[in-house]
């Protein structure tokens, strides 16, 4: 096996070869060359320790010094070289309580998760594979090097690390890794909501986001995302869907583009059904405030794996206003732009056509229908530069302050009317015009 590597990996490992060290690309980097796609980060791993490392290069970066990794710059591209090592306990279920460094390449690589990040490449030994990792690239499998139970024991976060490479390769987990996710989720514990989150979120932005159904068959959801079990065992008797919450939500995902908060916001968009679930006379099931209840159920759920506040503020916003209807009429739609926000609108009809695509067929035509012309009418409102919020009036508190009108609650009421006739007719933005509204509004102003 022989495949290109970057020229300035090349030089690293020749430099260690000639001092008379052993080097080669190793892990992620040679999973994706090997998958043909071109590799974000290339990994050295060298049986030199670190300090004869840093002997053998200019400029180095002590990035993680007491587990082996030296950062090597070249012309200002970092590359981490890493030396054979082996684990000593996990206390934490996280990190090994110390490791030691050994001359031995096979120990490095069996202490590694899956047999697909456990293979080494050097341009003149060719590609080191001890665990039959090409095969399960092959086959589309994923796989614990050694035994999954110990894997898994030792550092949890490859629990949802297993789940996350399912959905970013489209593989299969073989069946004895499949059953220790289920034995041993509960370790999730021992891992940072912060560290959950990153895997959460490239399992999400992956090819399969509906892969998450996985990690909810294995128990690994109800660690971290218990909200989104109760979906999995919320049904909807309704003719709007063919499936229960949980189903519809990983059917939503597949829909929209991979973006972060779209993905987090189809996700979260029916997280509350469970909760404001009524069911009439007829056996049909009716989620009314789900929308705003999920608003509110979002934030807790994000804020709890610690996601940053711009994303919370627009995926629950996001939330908040994915079940409104506005028609193609250009004053609905002008009003939607105001209510959702012009920096989202255009997420949030990319929101509308997941959800509705994810129903069933009831009405469907319909649905799609109104959407084309929802966005169709937005296309023309953005076209004319037609005013959808504040900042678009043609007017200001200081305009009706130098007209003669007394700053207060009284002002403010009087610019959101302003704005909801100009919503209603674009033809009255004009200042004239709407100092002459704004003063007819209420005379006990002047």
């Amino acid at each position: 096996m022989v495949f290109e590597i970057p020229q300035k990996v090349e030089i690293i490992i020749n430099i260690l070869e000639k001092a008379g060290y052993e080097a080669y690309a190793v892990g992620g980097c040679v999973r994706d060359a090997l998958l043909g796609r071109t590799p974000n980060d290339w990994d050295i791993t060298t049986s030199a320790k670190p300090e004869q490392v840093k002997a053998l290069f200019h400029r180095t970066v002590d990035t993680g010094i007491a587990h082996g990794t030296v950062t090597v710059l070249l012309e200002k591209e970092g590359f981490e070289v890493t030396t054979y090592r082996v684990d000593g306990e996990y206390e934490d279920g996280r990190h090994p309580k110390e490791v030691t460094f050994t001359a031995c390449l096979e120990e490095d690589l069996k202490r590694r998760d899956f047999t697909i990040n456990a293979m080494a490449y050097n341009p003149r030994k060719g590609l080191v594979d001890l665990f039959e990792g090409q095969k399960d690239l092959e086959n589309k499998v994923i796989r614990c090097v050694g035994d999954p139970l110990e894997r898994f024991t030792e550092d949890a976060l490859r629990i949802m690390r297993a789940v996350r490479f399912s959905a970013q390769l489209g593989f299969s987990l073989e069946e004895e890794t499949r059953k220790a996710l289920s034995v041993l989720a509960p370790n999730l514990k021992h891992v940072s909501a912060e560290r959950i989150q990153v895997e959460l979120v490239k399992l999400l932005v992956s090819p399969h986001p509906d892969y998450l159904r996985i990690a909810y068959e294995a128990g690994v959801t109800r660690e971290f995302l218990p909200e989104f079990d109760r979906c999995m065992e919320t049904p909807q008797n309704t003719p709007h869907h063919c499936y229960n919450v949980g189903e519809h939500i990983l059917h939503s995902l597949l829909y929209v583009r991979e973006d972060k908060v779209l993905r987090l916001t189809m996700l979260l968009h029916d997280i509350a059904k469970p909760v404001v679930r009524k069911t009439d006379e007829n056996g049909r099931d009716h989620f009314k405030t789900h929308a705003s209840v999920g608003e509110k159920m979002s934030k807790e759920i994000l804020r709890r794996l610690k996601f940053d506040n711009d994303t919370i503020s627009r995926v629950s916003r996001l939330i908040r206003w994915h079940d409104l209807r506005p028609t193609p009429a250009p004053a609905e739609v002008r009003k939607a732009i105001n209510v959702v926000g012009e920096d989202l609108f255009p997420m949030w009809m990319e929101v509308q056509y997941a959800d509705n695509k994810a129903k069933s067929d009831y009405r469907g035509e319909e649905k799609a229908a109104r959407q084309a012309g929802v966005r169709m009418t937005w296309e023309e409102i953005m076209e004319k530069g037609e005013c959808v919020s504040m900042k678009g009036l043609a007017i200001t508190g200081s305009d009706l302050i130098a007209a003669g009108m007394k700053p207060g609650k009284e002002m403010g009421s009087v610019l959101h009317e302003l704005l909801d006739a100009v919503l209603e007719n674009p033809e009255l933005n004009k200042k004239e015009a709407l100092l002459s509204l704004a003063f007819a509004a209420d005379k006990k102003l002047l």
